[in-house]
């Protein structure tokens, strides 16, 4: 590559690019959280049985997760731009197919179909920032923006699906996707100029493809029926048996075809794969948490769907001031595992406050504090994740580099939801067992049991925190931006400043 092309000009148009694109990264993290609020009253129009309602969420799951890679690694054949584009419209059409769906068949299908478009857009839009801002400062500010959306989108769902639910009906948690589609494809059509030569045109990895797809399908759905069938079930142990299986000859594969699907050098380099394994866990503690608080505030505190949303703002307000206040500031003047370790350990002190949560615990001096804390720790965390997710990387791996993102995240969220799930439910029944002698009232037992459950779950939560914290300083070793310290792709000796000029995408 020539000093001229390396040197080139920033687009002129990637900050109103960044607009769209964080547009339709609000609408994708959205999605995950705006549908559980609709759950209920989708179920009662459609006669989805109770045995089949968890399909609405494990479809999507289950499409996202498994394609991610794929999508990914198409994002860096087709084109970053060309492939944002026809995600966000296909998830449009899926979209208005959910909220026009007359029986269980056509919901099941639409979110799947949602789950596969969102596989292509969700890596596209991520790399598509890898490869358009370029200068450290101006790097912070645009993935401080795009992680406070990753990381407060889902609560922000919680609120919309709340008003759309409870003022109009569950159908319009569907249909709001399509402005949000359209506006975003329009403005990444006539914006978004992707930089030449930042394509991987190498043969497509059909094995590779195969390998993954099924590998990641197996261990989300294994996670997801561990929630609702037992960790013993013989299917459960048969996914996770599979999984394994399916994973490890991928990898083997990988390392021996000429063209993989995920070059390996994405997962070995020690930031990268830092990033991605702490921020994996960090996401198994806050879904949890957000599937445990939703039930706390609505069964027990007797809260409307609006009025729960809305108590999650506090951690709103805190991912988005982590995130473009404190992580985009000193992104450029301290090393990343400095914001990302104790980003990390701050969440862990919010999610410590919320395990003394019982039937007539304040809103005001427990869980609104506990809260801000968690949003504050996980803003100022998420932001250099993101960017580090393609730390060091060549523009041609940037797609599947942000897929593996992605990736950690949905394969964190399945398993956050059903291991604390599992560990609430063995408290619950425990709390049942020691106190059913002496109870008195059988209602009021079921609530201190659940509240209870909810606690122990969130005390493990609390433990997988100040472990993704210590697995952040650990591994992540690189300097500030702009300092020659740290590993790049060419080790931690070498990996200067010069690398900003010679891989335009470097962010450390």
């Amino acid at each position: 590559m020539s000093k001229t092309a390396d040197t080139a000009l920033p687009d002129p148009s990637r900050w109103k690019a960044l607009a769209f694109i964080a547009l339709a990264q609000l609408m994708v993290v959205l999605d995950a959280t705006i549908v559980n609020i609709a759950l209920p009253s989708a179920q009662t129009d459609l006669g989805i049985s109770d045995g089949n309602k968890q399909w609405v969420i494990t479809a999507y799951a289950l499409a996202f997760g498994g394609l991610l890679l794929f999508g990914g690694r198409i994002a860096d054949l087709w084109g970053r731009k060309r492939t944002f584009v026809v995600g966000l419209i296909g998830f449009a059409l899926a979209s208005a197919l959910g909220g026009a769906a007359q029986n269980e068949a056509m919901m099941f299908g639409s979110r799947a179909l949602q789950g596969v478009f969102g596989a292509l857009l969700a890596p596209a839009a991520l790399s598509l920032l890898a490869v358009m801002f370029t200068d450290a400062k101006e790097r912070a500010k645009a993935f401080g923006i795009y992680g406070a959306i990753a990381g407060g989108g889902g609560a922000v769902g919680l609120i919309l699906g709340g008003f759309l639910t409870e003022y109009l009906n569950w159908r319009w948690t569907f249909f709001v996707n399509i402005p949000f589609a359209i506006v975003a494809a329009a403005g990444a059509y006539f914006v978004i100029r992707e930089p030449s030569g930042a394509r991987n045109r190498a043969p497509l990895d059909i094995p590779g493809v195969v390998l993954s797809t099924l590998g990641l399908v197996a261990l989300v759905y294994g996670f997801t029926r561990a929630e609702s069938a037992g960790w013993s079930d013989a299917l459960t142990v048969s996914m996770f048996i599979a999984a394994a299986v399916l994973l490890v000859t991928f990898v083997v594969v990988e390392s021996r075809v000429k063209s993989p699907l995920l070059p390996l050098r994405v997962l070995t380099e020690r930031n990268r794969g830092g990033v991605y394994l702490s921020l994996g866990l960090a996401i198994i503690a806050m879904f949890g948490l957000f599937l445990f608080l939703t039930y706390y505030l609505q069964v027990v505190k007797g809260y409307s769907p609006v009025r729960t949303g809305f108590a999650f703002m506090p951690m709103i307000v805190g991912m988005i001031t982590g995130s473009t206040q404190i992580g985009t500031r000193l992104m450029t003047r301290v090393p990343p595992r400095l914001l990302m370790g104790p980003g990390f350990l701050v969440a862990a002190v919010g999610m410590l406050l919320l395990t003394q949560l019982d039937l007539n615990t304040s809103y005001t001096a427990v869980i609104l504090p506990g809260m801000l804390l968690l949003g504050l720790g996980m803003g100022t965390a998420f932001m250099p994740a993101m960017s580090l997710a393609t730390h060091g990387i060549e523009p041609r791996d940037a797609g599947v580099a942000s897929a593996m993102v992605n990736t950690s995240q949905q394969v964190g969220g399945a398993i956050g939801t059903a291991l604390l799930n599992t560990i609430a439910a063995s408290a619950t029944t425990a709390y049942v067992a020691d106190h059913a002698a002496r109870a008195t009232d059988p209602e009021l037992l079921q609530l201190q049991a659940m509240v209870s459950g909810f606690a122990a779950a969130i005390w493990w939560a609390v433990g997988i925190l100040v472990a993704a914290a210590a697995i952040a300083i650990a591994l992540i070793n690189t300097g500030r931006p702009g300092t020659g310290s740290g590993g790049g792709e060419r080790g931690a000796s070498d990996a200067g400043a010069d690398e900003e000029v010679r891989i335009p995408v470097v962010a450390h």
